[in-house]
């Protein structure tokens, strides 16, 4: 199909990328292409037609949207030598033994775009201000809960962090905002810049964590985080008597990841750690020879497998609620044949009939596995938390018409870092839990980014805290533009998404209008990937944008065809029969809250999901 039939239907920035695809790939963008175009969207149609365009969207991107930083070639070694998730994420990918592990680079969904002479254009604060920093809290409904929004950073600490380099940056607030600032400047350490020494991209940056959905927010991404959690005892972790993390004498929590945390994310974090030492136990009394470092090993590829499902099954399926995406995120698990197919039969049909898990051999496409710059910044979702939380008792007993008694508000500033462990501590495991199950969560849109992340208090590695305070949202500005991540319009059109032309194309808000052109004047080309994300008009039952999703259909794929643990690897040899009937029967975070509390599900928790806010029994 040669360009000119088609050049008065394709859109102009896309001919030169359609000139150059497949012949079957210009019919699966001339499918996707039509439907963007289109009054008819993919959402509102059929299921199936739904599922051919994301299939058909995902295929495209898997050929054009992932690009290796760095070599694409590694040690090779032995795949049966390691049948364990090892501390440091090596030893997965038979080709590549370093891919995925601590200190390799992030990968790109798309070739960078150099910003050094526009970091500041227009200045982050002002940004900031303007346009992200909270009026009035806005929430998700019954949607979406603030146990959902801790999940997806309990998440991010499994997944990426950026190495830090020694040079520190100040900001400061322009006069015009300054006034309206809780900070009038801040300093911060710039993103380590390092050589690929390889062809393409010359330089990139090294992520801190493992990429894998290894559980390394509560493991570790290196065997000193690893020994420090373990009880070395019957495969066991470190865990207080009340249910929460224990902690070093200088009150940091003991857990794998303990970076800029706060209270949501530790209680998910003690959460996995008693369900990890339950795997252990019910191993020991299955196969009571098994050695403390076998324990450790299964529980931990079990652990991670159920959180891996719980995100895949539950999680996203809460956050994009549509018909098409429940069938298309269990058919990424379970595959279309469906659950009691897999269960009775095994992995049959490939990728679409059988699903992700439990194929023949892992996927990566040719490009060795990583997260993405690109991932990172459609994953800056901290509007979800609101500004307070409504403290309840689940002590007291349930009756038909009413939530847990209100006790009272906490600021939720008061429960990040080192501050949040103590006063956890004083609110309990069940408190909290219940209280943020019952609660929605912050909406992913313009003027909703929490005003106490404006002045917060950063954290070094170790989880300690650093000496001064940042204002989170300017410096979510500024790192996208450090990091090279294309701004909005370039970032839809390398998606191969229609781009904006106009403000109104973004968004049907004339006050949002009228401040986008105050900050970047008519040149939508300026306007920042954040900004872009939350001003977005969002498909009905999406939490996020359509933009985000799109890297969310390649990456959420990818975390598990890419990974042998879930693929040729995922069977009863390496989980163990009972270790993998463990993860076969986990469907969801409330089985794993009930597995553990059972008198908060069964006096609290009417949902089906523990992610949508819970209604009263």
């Amino acid at each position: 199909m040669g360009l000119c039939l088609c050049k008065p239907f394709i859109h102009s920035d896309f001919r030169d990328v359609f000139r150059r695809m497949s012949f079957g790939d210009k019919l699966g963008f001339i499918l996707v292409h039509s439907l963007d175009k289109g009054k008819l969207k993919w959402h509102e149609m059929p299921v199936v037609i739904g599922l051919v365009y994301l299939n058909t969207r995902r295929t495209l991107l898997e050929k054009y949207n992932l690009l290796a930083v760095g070599s694409t070639h590694g040690t090779q070694f032995n795949p049966d030598n390691y049948l364990y998730r090892t501390d440091d994420g090596k030893y997965n990918d038979p080709d590549n033994a370093e891919a995925g592990s601590q200190d390799t680079f992030f990968g790109r969904n798309m070739n960078p775009v150099d910003q050094k002479n526009e970091l500041m254009s227009p200045d982050p604060v002002v940004v900031a201000t303007k346009l992200l920093a909270r009026r009035q809290y806005k929430d998700t409904g019954k949607q979406f809960n603030i146990l959902a929004a801790a999940w997806i950073q309990f998440m991010v600490h499994d997944w990426m962090d950026h190495l830090e380099d020694t040079q520190q940056i100040e900001i400061i607030a322009p006069e015009e905002v300054a006034s309206q600032c809780p900070l009038k400047s801040f300093k911060f350490f710039a993103t380590k810049e390092i050589p690929t020494n390889a062809e393409g991209i010359k330089t990139g940056h090294y992520n801190s964590r493992t990429p894998w959905w290894d559980g390394s927010a509560i493991y570790g991404a290196n065997k000193q985080k690893l020994d420090n959690v373990r009880t070395f005892e019957d495969g066991k972790l470190n865990i207080g008597d009340d249910g929460l993390l224990l902690h070093s004498d200088n009150g940091v929590a003991i857990s794998g990841d303990v970076r800029n945390s706060w209270a949501g994310v530790s209680i998910l974090q003690a959460l996995f750690t008693k369900e990890h030492n339950a795997v252990c136990d019910a191993l020991k009394n299955e196969y009571p020879r098994l050695t403390d470092e076998e324990l450790y090993r299964h529980a931990r590829l079990v652990t991670s497998a159920v959180i891996a499902k719980v995100h895949t099954i539950d999680w996203t399926v809460e956050l994009l609620k549509t018909k098409t995406l429940s069938v298309g995120m269990h058919a990424n698990w379970y595959g279309l044949l469906g659950k009691r197919i897999k269960d009775t039969f095994g992995h049959i049909g490939g990728p679409v009939l059988g699903g992700l898990v439990g194929l023949k051999k892992p996927n990566n496409h040719g490009v060795p596995y990583s997260l993405t710059e690109e991932f990172t910044s459609v994953y800056r979702m901290h509007s979800l938390l609101p500004s307070t939380l409504q403290l309840r008792d689940p002590t007291a007993e349930p009756d038909q018409t009413k939530s847990p008694p209100y006790l009272k508000d906490i600021d939720i500033g008061d429960l990040l870092g080192l501050k949040g462990e103590k006063l956890l501590s004083e609110i309990g495991f069940e408190k909290q839990t219940v209280s943020m199950g019952h609660q929605a969560c912050g909406a992913l849109e313009l003027w909703n980014y929490p005003s106490f992340f404006r002045n917060v208090i950063p954290q070094n590695v170790d989880g300690t805290n650093r000496p001064d305070p940042i204002d989170l949202a300017a410096l979510e500005v500024y790192r996208d533009r450090e990091r090279s991540v294309s701004r909005y319009n370039v970032f839809r059109r390398k998606l191969l998404l229609l781009p904006i032309e106009k403000w109104e194309d973004l968004t049907s808000d004339m006050e949002a209008v009228q401040i986008l052109r105050e900050v970047y004047g008519n040149d939508v080309e300026k306007l920042d990937l954040l900004v872009g994300l939350m001003a977005e008009k969002k498909i009905k039952g999406f939490a996020i944008s359509e933009t985000a999703f799109n890297i969310f259909v390649l990456m959420a794929t990818r975390r598990l065809e890419a990974d042998r643990f879930f693929t040729s690897y995922f069977n009863e040899n390496t989980y163990t029969k009972k270790g993998l009937q463990w993860v076969n029967t986990t469907e969801g975070l409330k089985d794993v809250i009930h597995r553990h509390y059972p008198e908060i599900t069964d006096k609290w928790m009417k949902s089906a999901s523990a992610f949508s806010v819970w209604d009263s029994k």
